[in-house]
């Protein structure tokens, strides 16, 4: 059998791809997995979901993927866990100035967003340690999101949809030539495809490059750890990035906390089929520091879990979306950087408008490689992952 499309990953983007590809009308449409809905990089994501960037495409990808998950219930029947908590971010005096020009720039857009400066700043906040935090940037409609959940309500519609799901299915290769890509190899054969989608994140280096394809990916290792406070105390109900000490939290519900470094920090490339996946012992000493330090409720908390997943980076630390130049019947969708979980949905809606010919705007269309043939690079306003 030949495909129409055949999507090489279940993470949120791969996922969201396919789903929206069936929603609108695609015929033949496969999605396979090494293993099954987000079980690499997307089932391990904090999943905090902010606006707060510093160009204009990361807000609104940000902005859709939220109605997304508002809709994502309705539509397959199966709940994200999304929850529109609120987002915070505490900001220290070197980052103050772009904090304002992101306000603005967010604010320009019609995004709900305020920064609030000075001692006045940390006010009803009884669970932080306002010194050395200038200013406090609010997002009332960021949150977080289940990101197994989010994923596998995306799958569960696109089969529902009858769309063809495969899991415990790797891919070993694509079909074909640098100019025109015809299918994909599996250990049961080779499957015949009119177009490829490789959202295969960590993995997705390797698929492009047997056929002569740049594929500028760093894999580098991300740990995190779960903390669980004392019952009664003040607590953060939202997620929080914490830029002034460079970490970041989230609720998970149930007085438990994911908690990691955020940048700057040090990143370490690592082999996606063999790294540590247990996070290292002075990762979470360190983590635990700083999180007492601002955070003084969570003192005397427990640890319940550290682990290290993966994050597939690019060059400017956004993700390749898209068609390439000289390359038909071929379709990025990986390199995250640490964004992919919040803008998934979004970038999987509007990847499947555009390979069904409905074209996309000039700003989408960035995301594709060839933005670095073109020297259109995405700067980082905070630098690393931050947006």
């Amino acid at each position: 059998m030949r495909y129409d499309v055949v999507v090489v990953g279940a993470g949120i983007t791969g996922a969201s791809t396919a789903y929206y590809l069936k929603k609108s009308g695609v015929d033949r449409v496969l999605l396979l997995d090494r293993h099954g809905p987000a079980a690499g990089g997307t089932g391990l994501s904090a999943a905090i979901i902010r606006q707060h960037y510093s160009n204009t495409l990361a807000a609104d990808l940000t902005r859709e993927s939220i109605g997304i998950f508002d809709t994502l219930e309705a539509e397959t029947g199966h709940a994200p866990g999304f929850v529109r908590s609120g987002y915070r971010m505490l900001v220290p005096a070197g980052m103050l100035a772009s904090a304002r020009e992101n306000v603005a720039l967010l604010a320009g857009m019609g995004i709900a967003t305020t920064i609030t400066e000075g001692p006045e700043a940390a006010d009803g906040l009884e669970w932080l340690a306002p010194d050395g935090v200038e200013a406090i940037v609010h997002e009332p409609d960021g949150g977080y999101a289940d990101p197994v959940s989010s994923t596998e309500a995306m799958v569960n519609g696109f089969v529902t949809l009858g769309g063809e799901f495969r899991p415990k299915t790797p891919v070993t290769g694509l079909l074909g030539t640098r100019e025109r890509v015809t299918g994909v190899t599996t250990g049961d054969g080779a499957i015949e495809s009119g177009t490829v989608v490789n959202a295969a994140g960590p993995w997705a280096a390797p698929l492009g490059a047997g056929i002569g394809l740049d594929m500028p990916l760093r894999v580098v290792r991300e740990q995190d750890t779960v903390w669980e406070v004392r019952k009664g105390r003040p607590m953060p109900d939202t997620p929080v990035s914490n830029a002034v000490d460079a970490i970041y939290l989230r609720p998970l519900g149930e007085d438990r906390f994911v908690v990691g470094r955020g940048f700057p920090k040090d990143y370490f490339e690592v082999d996606p089929n063999d790294y540590d996946e247990a996070a290292d012992a002075d990762f979470v000493s360190d983590v635990s520091h700083r999180l007492e330090r601002r955070f003084p409720p969570f003192q005397g908390a427990r640890l319940i879990d550290a682990y290290a997943a993966l994050y597939d980076v690019t060059p400017d630390w956004y993700p390749i979306v898209g068609s390439r130049e000289g390359t038909a019947g071929y379709a990025d969708a990986w390199g995250g950087s640490g964004h992919g979980f919040k803008l998934g949905p979004a970038i999987g809606r509007r990847l499947a408008a555009l390979l069904m010919g409905g074209g996309t705007d000039a700003n989408f269309a960035r995301l594709s490689h060839d933005r670095f043939r073109n020297g259109q690079s995405f700067v980082q306003k905070y630098g690393g992952n931050r947006g």
